[in-house]
């Protein structure tokens, strides 16, 4: 497992990327935090970056991802942690504080509000290797500011049938956020391991479902103190059902310890890269009440 880590504090703060994503996606937060007096780590995730990545999807259940993590603290000789999250990386927080809640002393969660993936998502990648032959028709940097330029619209994605990802035209300027020295570090990273790891975390959630059901229903419950932030032109939040289950009654129920809700005015899928001082300061107001 690779892991950047900065700052010697007495309490860690552990950051989970998302996809198309790696450690990077953290890099304002890291040197911001680690500067206030925290320990901050951030990993490439199974199958990222320089993490080693198996190549079947039965391989990236939570139980791995939260497995991989537990082991991570273990051997960095960490008894808890302060977790933040993000996309794919806030779902494994919400399923580490659901597992192992006596290792996490509280969360943060950006986009993803517990683990509802609509199945169209699903179904579009479930055949292993269909999506990354899509992929592989693009060259990697030009593919990254496309993939980072769709999930950064409101609007559901669309890619033509045809002609896949390829037939997407490309952007007239990247974001402010993203700059051509973060393009090209991406690429670099997924060039060398590819798309099909971060690819299996959706093909894996089916056989997690399975393996949670021993704590379906009854009592369980997140047991962690927790924050949830979303913008409100984030994709996943304008989902049919997910903007209302966000302010319903039920997620305050499955997280009785959720202290708040933000919702940031303006701001896409990737608010710890748009916004990131304000994320930064987000994440302080919280944990610092414990």
């Amino acid at each position: 497992m690779h892991v950047a880590s900065i700052g010697i504090g007495p309490a860690t703060i552990l950051f989970l990327h998302g996809f198309p994503e790696l450690w990077y996606t953290w890099r304002h937060q890291l040197i911001s935090l680690s500067a206030l007096g925290y320990r901050c780590i951030a990993p490439d995730l199974r199958g990222f970056g320089d993490t080693d990545a198996p190549s079947s999807p039965a391989k990236y259940t939570a139980f791995h991802i939260v497995g991989d993590l537990v082991g991570l603290l273990d051997a960095l000789k960490i008894d808890k942690v302060f977790l933040v999250g993000h996309d794919w990386g806030a779902a494994m927080a919400w399923y580490f504080c659901r597992l192992r809640p006596d290792r996490v002393t509280a969360v943060v969660n950006l986009s993803i509000a517990l683990n509802r993936n609509p199945d169209s998502v699903l179904n579009v990648v479930q055949e292993v290797g269909k999506v990354e032959e899509e992929f592989a028709e693009v060259e990697t940097g030009k593919l990254m500011v496309k993939l980072f330029t769709l999930f950064s619209k409101p609007d559901p994605p669309m890619v033509p049938r045809e002609t896949g990802f390829r037939g997407l035209p490309d952007p007239p300027s990247l974001p402010s956020w993203l700059s051509e020295e973060d393009v090209q570090y991406y690429a670099s990273k997924f060039q060398k391991s590819g798309f099909t790891g971060g690819l299996n975390y959706y093909r894996a959630l089916p056989l997690t479902g399975e393996l949670m059901g021993p704590w379906a229903g009854g009592d369980s419950k997140y047991t962690v103190p927790a924050k949830f932030i979303v913008g409100d032109q984030d994709v996943v939040y304008v989902m049919v059902g997910i903007k209302d289950y966000i302010h319903s009654e039920e997620f305050k129920k499955e997280v009785p310890l959720l202290e708040e809700v933000v919702v940031m005015e303006g701001v896409p899928h990737f608010p710890n890269l748009v916004k990131p001082h304000e994320i930064t300061q987000h994440i302080l107001d919280f944990i610092k009440r414990f």
